[in-house]
């Protein structure tokens, strides 16, 4: 039987980060978790796992040991060809909601992923 558990982000501002990360992974904010330090979103079909946020009085100052990939294809395997147009069409939706991208990595000539960063610095992928 698997274990519940909950991925936990440091943030400046937990409830702004909580809504990017709500409307990037389709998730919704867990109720009782809207103090201005803490914010929690839920998986709405209950198979992921939660993510905190809690806020820290320091800043980022490293790249993350730990990162999410938004796999956009679902599970493999992939047509790599529509998998690019998927990671190309929703790069730009994440952009509008505050994230930047850092860089594009290939494999061969076939678009691999893109690394992003959400509001707060933290990098991320698009794969």
């Amino acid at each position: 039987m698997a274990t519940f558990w909950t991925v936990g982000f440091d943030a400046d501002d937990p409830q702004r980060i909580a809504g990017f990360w709500a409307l990037a992974l389709g998730y919704v904010q867990e109720p009782g978790f809207d103090e201005p330090d803490n914010a929690s979103i839920i998986d709405p079909d209950g198979r992921g796992p939660a993510i905190a946020f809690l806020r820290v009085p320091e800043g980022k100052s490293a790249k993350n040991r730990v990162h999410i990939d938004i796999r956009v294809a679902g599970p493999g395997p992939w047509d790599m060809a529509e998998r690019a147009r998927l990671i190309r069409q929703r790069v730009p939706e994440l952009t509008a909601a505050g994230a930047t991208v850092v860089r594009e990595e290939w494999y061969g000539d076939v678009l691999g992923h893109v690394v992003m960063q959400d509001p707060e610095g933290n990098e991320f992928c698009v794969a």
